[in-house]
């Protein structure tokens, strides 16, 4: 009896692993097809991963890491209560330019500025996705949809406000003016690593609180279980769809804000879209069966997948293309994933009636 207990404990831990494993016989399989060398292949992985001279590459790789990590962690929230956001993306947009232009505004405040910066993202990109929670709440709109068609205002319009009225004109591009380094985010000594991955660390930890010792965090998991429980339990289900959905884009847009005020220290066209940060996020997520324990790590694998391959490239002759291979392929085996992840609801709410 105890042994099948500790198996039931484990089984997330040992799926999640397994996925791990499977995605790197993948990558195996893909470079023999290639008809790569494995060796000069693994070396060129490794040495721009997490090598480089100071390990230069290496805190590249945490850079990405920290913002694949936050979308991942801004997808699970919205997930885990079993509201399917995926408008990660307009959310992380809009959060980037109010961050921007709020930061233009406050250049001169230094520390306070950069404050005020990062909760003026927050605070818009958790407005956009309340915008999502209206619609499905109000307008019985379904939520997968309502927060995908949202993501193409919030590109448009933005791309909009960088190309006319807030645009740098002599920089020759679709961008708002640098920042004031006033307001950039340190670096670590010696490193072009931001304090970025840091406010993402403690944005973890703020959701590790909720999840496991709060009441919101509770209901929230129940919805997610079941809806037709948490409303036969007279619980505010409108409330807790609104304050989950607040809270996922709050997070996707203190992940544009770290983007703005940490990397590329103003706002340009697409710089947001283009490395599929949210999407990726969303994958990664899935990837760990919505387990927040495993978020960093999976955060770290797809940022080691981006790095990696252009060492891979440059050293083995293995295009890099193959990054957005392997992600394809992760992307069916978590749309597999998602789908029995419906199903499973489905069939909870089909009994629970």
């Amino acid at each position: 009896m105890k042994s099948k207990e500790i198996l039931k404990i484990l089984r997330p831990t040992i799926e999640i692993f397994y996925a791990f494993f499977s995605i790197f016989i993948l990558i195996f399989l893909l470079l023999y097809l290639s008809d790569a060398n494995f060796s000069l292949a693994f070396k060129g992985f490794i040495n721009s991963s997490i090598g480089g001279r100071n390990n230069a590459y290496l805190f590249s790789t945490f850079s990405k890491m920290a913002l694949i990590s936050g979308m991942a962690i801004a997808a699970l929230v919205a997930f885990r209560g079993g509201l399917f956001n995926i408008g990660g993306e307009g959310q992380l947009v809009v959060g980037g330019f109010a961050c921007a232009f709020t930061g233009l505004l406050v250049s001169d405040f230094g520390f306070i500025g950069i404050l005020i910066s990062i909760i003026s993202g927050m605070l818009v990109g958790a407005t956009w996705a309340l915008l999502s929670g209206f619609l499905t709440v109000y307008m019985g709109v379904p939520l997968l949809v309502g927060s995908l068609l949202l993501n193409y205002p919030a590109r448009f319009i933005t791309s909009y406000l960088v190309s006319h009225p807030f645009r740098d004109v002599q920089s020759g591009l679709p961008q708002t003016f640098l920042l004031s380094k006033n307001i950039w985010l340190p670096y670590f000594p010696n490193t072009r690593l931001d304090l970025g991955i840091l406010i993402i660390f403690f944005v973890y930890v703020i959701c590790l609180i909720i999840f496991y010792y709060t009441k919101h965090g509770y209901h929230s998991k129940n919805m997610g279980h079941s809806l037709s429980y948490v409303k036969l339990s007279g619980l505010p289900t409108k409330k807790i769809v609104f304050k989950t959905m607040a809270l996922s884009g709050a997070i996707a847009g203190i992940v544009g804000s770290i983007a703005v005020l940490g990397i590329h220290h103003r706002f340009t066209d697409g710089m947001l879209v283009q490395p599929l940060y949210a999407w990726t996020g969303v994958i990664a997520a899935l990837l760990v069966n919505l387990n927040l324990w495993f978020v960093p790590l999976a955060g770290f694998f797809f940022a080691a997948i981006y790095t990696g391959a252009a060492g891979m490239e440059r050293i083995a002759q293995v295009p890099k293309e193959i990054a957005t291979v392997i992600q394809a392929v992760i992307i069916l085996f978590v749309v597999g994933k998602l789908g029995s992840l419906t199903n499973l609801s489905s069939s909870k709410g089909d009994k629970d009636d």
